[in-house]
């Protein structure tokens, strides 16, 4: 996901390298943490690109595990699924 929201131009590598680089140090010593210094480093360009926020993402969280209950097993989980969502008006 990472790589792919690169070569769509949302951030640069050096952006990338440089918010990793701080997950890291912020992250245990062991490197035990690495896979969870993505997922923050991630969140933080995702954050000051989009403008999103902790709650949003907690949100959006909340959402796709309703959605994923609600959803028949071996169909893609859709977020329309999930039985808390607003009416989509067309």
């Amino acid at each position: 996901m990472t790589v792919a929201l690169h070569e769509q131009g949302l951030f640069t590598w050096g952006e990338w390298t440089a918010a990793l680089s701080e997950a890291l140090k912020a992250g245990g010593p062991d490197g035990a943490e690495y896979y969870l210094c993505w997922v923050v480093a991630l969140e933080t360009i995702l954050d000051a690109k989009l403008g999103t926020t902790g709650a949003q993402r907690a949100d959006l969280e909340q959402a796709w595990h309703r959605a994923a209950r609600a959803t028949p097993h071996g169909q893609p989980i859709c977020l329309m699924n999930d039985p808390e969502a607003a009416p989509v008006k067309v």
